[in-house]
């Protein structure tokens, strides 16, 4: 939403970029939200401290250790589209909290806008959750972000967005917090400074915290050690400012504590004590990472060592709560557990922009065993497709263990299909019903719980093309190639033996030369021969990760994103 217009946070000549939350380069080019971040805004002499949570349950870890930061939550939700799967997610924590609930039905200027319905579904997925008869009674503010203005009904909007400030003073109470009390604070988030080091950014629960100031860090198993805190900010608008004390109830960065990790508490030295740890639910999939083995090895990466590598994933851990990173079957291999392959594909892709290079493995479900029954991982998937692509879409779906459980009409003539579906049965699906679609279908998917074994899958029914020799790939070799299926590469392109480099027609692999070079004769050809070759298809990081079986490897650089067999198995082609 624009604050902007309503508080004139920047001055007139000030040059800032849009989605200003979204500061992250991963989040302006995929469009969503990876980070929690936090700012604050004055509105009649009250302080009103905003974090923005990520929605999806993939990054569900951002959202479960800021919860105990804030005392309500603005459910924003589309004016057409109502409450999304991911919607879910972030209100089931909230409400776990008690935490009260402000609707905010945005984009209310849609032509297609539907707020009696909208405001309905909310009200049902409330019902859902278990939410309080006093959390069911929500208010409901109409909204237009890009427009700036807010309102109580959807016909009559303020100039500004004076009503949703109204309702959040009105709504969300005060933090409960003791001012009185010994210092506490619990540190929720961890950023690092090239001149200040460590900063330990939370809220304050109790106390007084003042620059200089000697104090306890304690863990919730009572070791205790001390620090000082060399310098104190605290949040305005959307910037840190220095500060010399901050009262409980507000917002602050710390600075001088070198060692502090999240979940930590900073205390009084004297009579100090931990504030509850937070919980964070189990990971659900994990990938293998592991030094890059190729014949490409060093040409493109900066960081290449297992050394390196074991480093960068010591220091995802510090901040991101809900990966888990174990040693694997060799001293080069390492398994990052994470709640989705988008949370884990995130990692992937910030490591190789910092000049990492490295290979990862297919993607699988963390099982369990109760009672020794096998569960694995279920989620809900969505999916939002439009009616004469219905069939193929439900096809695809069913042959995954996929089971139906809804059906309803969406917007604008599409349908909308919610599935009960193992997560092995959702690994590669993206790609295939936008296939199926034809490139129309929405799908979202949220992690429900741990069911019984659904017995096999098949994730892929195509084999790989598979380069048997290295060199350059040439345009004679590629225009036989392609007669065999789809091609991910074109002319001049390096590549190596066991390198993939097209998805072959037919189940099974299939080992060609893709670098053959045509045969020079001294015999003139009375014709010359024009090859015409297809568009190499185009594997993004996260196509790549969906695409690979057991025995495929992706390589990731900070150039390059390749695809090639893996070499500790001696599955042969066809």
């Amino acid at each position: 939403m624009s604050l902007v217009i309503l508080l004139q946070v920047f001055r007139d000549n000030q040059v800032m970029q849009e989605r200003i939350m979204d500061s992250n380069d991963l989040e302006r080019e995929r469009g969503i939200t990876i980070l929690s971040k936090n700012t604050s805004i004055s509105y009649k002499d009250t302080k009103i401290n905003i974090i923005d949570t990520p929605g999806h349950s993939d990054f569900g870890g951002e959202v479960e250790r800021v919860l105990n930061m804030v005392e309500g939550v603005l459910l924003v939700v589309d004016s057409v589209e109502g409450p999304m799967p991911q919607t879910r997610f972030v209100l089931k924590k909230a409400l776990e909290f008690g935490h009260a609930v402000v609707v905010v039905v945005n984009k209310i200027d849609r032509p297609s806008a539907r707020p009696e319905f909208v405001v309905n579904s909310t009200f049902e997925l409330f019902i859902e959750l278990n939410a309080s008869d006093e959390q069911c009674d929500f208010q409901v503010i109409y909204a237009s972000g890009i427009k700036g203005k807010a309102g109580l009904s959807p016909e009559n909007l303020a100039e500004d967005l004076g009503p949703l400030f109204e309702s959040i003073i009105r709504c969300i109470p005060g933090p409960h917090i003791d001012k009185d009390g010994a210092l506490q604070m619990l540190a929720t988030n961890i950023e690092y400074d090239e001149h200040k080091g460590r900063i330990a950014i939370g809220r304050l629960h109790a106390g007084v915290l003042r620059k200089g100031m000697d104090v306890r860090i304690c863990t919730t198993d009572d070791a205790c050690r001390f620090g000082r805190v060399s310098e104190l900010f605290v949040y305005e608008k959307f910037f840190r400012v220095p500060a010399e004390t901050v009262e409980a109830g507000d917002i602050c960065a710390v600075c001088g504590i070198g060692d502090i990790q999240i979940g930590e508490t900073i205390a009084d030295k004297a009579s100090g004590t931990a504030l509850p740890a937070i919980r964070v639910e189990e990971p659900t999939v994990k990938m293998a990472f592991s030094i890059n083995t190729s014949p490409f090895v060093g040409r493109e990466g900066k960081y290449v060592t297992s050394r390196n590598l074991r480093d960068r994933l010591s220091r995802e851990l510090e901040r991101n709560l809900a990966m888990r990173v174990e040693d694997g079957e060799t001293a080069d291999t390492f398994i990052v557990s994470g709640r989705g392959t988008l949370h884990i594909t995130i990692l992937i892709e910030n490591m190789r922009r910092e000049g990492y290079e490295f290979m990862v493995g297919p993607p699988k479900v963390i099982n369990k065993r109760v009672d020794d029954k096998l569960l694995e991982p279920f989620e809900i998937a969505s999916v939002e497709v439009p009616e004469e692509h219905m069939g193929p879409v439900v096809e695809l779906l069913g042959k995954r263990r996929g089971q139906m459980f809804d059906m309803q009409g969406g917007a604008e003539g599409t349908t909308l299909l919610k599935y009960k579906i193992p997560t092995r049965g959702l690994l590669g699906l993206r790609n295939a019903i936008l296939t199926a679609s034809r490139g129309t279908a929405i799908l979202n998917t949220i992690f429900d719980s741990y069911g019984p074994w659904a017995g096999d899958i098949s994730t892929r029914d195509l084999g790989s093309l598979v380069a048997f020799e290295g060199g350059t790939s040439t345009s004679y070799a590629l225009c036989s190639s392609q007669e065999r299926g789809q091609l991910f590469i074109s002319p001049g392109v390096d590549v190596y033996k066991g390198q993939i480099v097209g998805i072959h027609q037919r189940p099974g692999d299939l080992a060609l030369n893709v670098c053959k070079k045509k045969a020079a004769t001294n015999v003139r050809s009375n014709k010359e021969v024009s090859v015409v070759l297809d568009t190499p298809m185009e594997y993004s990081l996260d196509d790549c990760i969906e695409y690979i079986q057991e025995d495929e490897l992706v390589e990731v650089t900070p150039a390059s994103i390749r695809m090639c067999k893996n070499p500790k198995f001696s599955k042969k082609g066809r």
